[in-house]
């Protein structure tokens, strides 16, 4: 049975962690971290270290006036890559300033991430967010080997409660993520306007020509677009996908 341990910070935010093994259940985690009833899931993927500090200010307002409030009616739980950068930051700091309580967990490959008072596994791991609540750690020595594991850990918390991914920047490894999201038959929200992989997906989904993967992830049906200056915009949709509400 897996079981959960604290993480604590220098600021004094603790994170409740759980560590999965290569053969585990992520039902075991999730009970360990007791998050183990139904609940509707918003899987957010994107940017991290590529996302360029001169964004950090219209990104915010997408999720302060879009994603937070969305989530917090919604009665959600938010699923990410749990590490202190990029839109995973940006999430965090914008849930605790809202004032918001939904959980918001991180899924990160222990050969990636740093723990407080341990030393890194490499020389491009990052830290973990402190404004996460729960993360679970998950086999992998690369970035991107978080990916299945992010995917199961969604499904497993919806359990038959809706679910959506947002996309908001991103690199090649956002691709990943979304075919997964897409394969679990997850509806996926693009953001127009926020750079990279979100924006190559949304011309994708216009008809403009990319590499076959990216055109295939178009051809599915399950991505639409939102607009990146319009966070009340992607608030309905992110509300719409939660709640089982028809698309406006």
């Amino acid at each position: 049975m897996a079981t959960s341990f604290p993480v604590t910070f220098d600021d004094g935010h603790v994170v409740t962690a759980v560590r999965v093994d290569a053969d585990g259940d992520v039902t075991d985690a999730l009970v360990a971290l007791g998050l183990d009833r139904p609940v509707p899931v918003l899987v957010m993927v994107g940017g991290a270290g590529g996302v360029d500090p001169s964004d950090d200010d219209r990104l915010d307002r997408l999720f302060t006036d879009g994603v937070v409030p969305a989530v917090a009616e919604a009665g959600a739980v938010v699923v990410d890559g749990g590490t202190h950068s990029g839109v995973m930051r940006l999430h965090g700091v914008a849930r605790a300033r809202g004032g918001a309580t939904y959980p918001l967990v991180g899924v990160a490959a222990i050969g990636t991430i740093v723990l407080p008072g341990s030393p890194p596994p490499g020389p491009d791991a990052a830290d973990v967010d402190p404004l996460h609540t729960h993360v679970v750690l998950v086999p992998g020595e690369v970035w991107g080997a978080e990916a299945p594991w992010i995917a199961r850990v969604a499904t497993k918390l919806a359990s038959g409660s809706p679910s959506v991914t947002v996309v908001i920047n991103g690199g090649e490894i956002v691709l990943d993520d979304v075919a997964r999201s897409i394969a679990a038959r997850r509806p996926v929200i693009t953001v127009a306007g926020t750079g990279r992989t979100a924006d190559r997906l949304v011309a994708a989904v216009r008809g403009a020509p990319d590499d076959p993967e990216v055109v295939q992830l178009a051809a599915s049906g399950l991505i639409s677009v939102a607009h990146g200056t319009d966070p009340d915009g992607l608030a309905g949709r992110i509300t719409d996908a939660l709640t089982g509400s028809p698309a406006s």
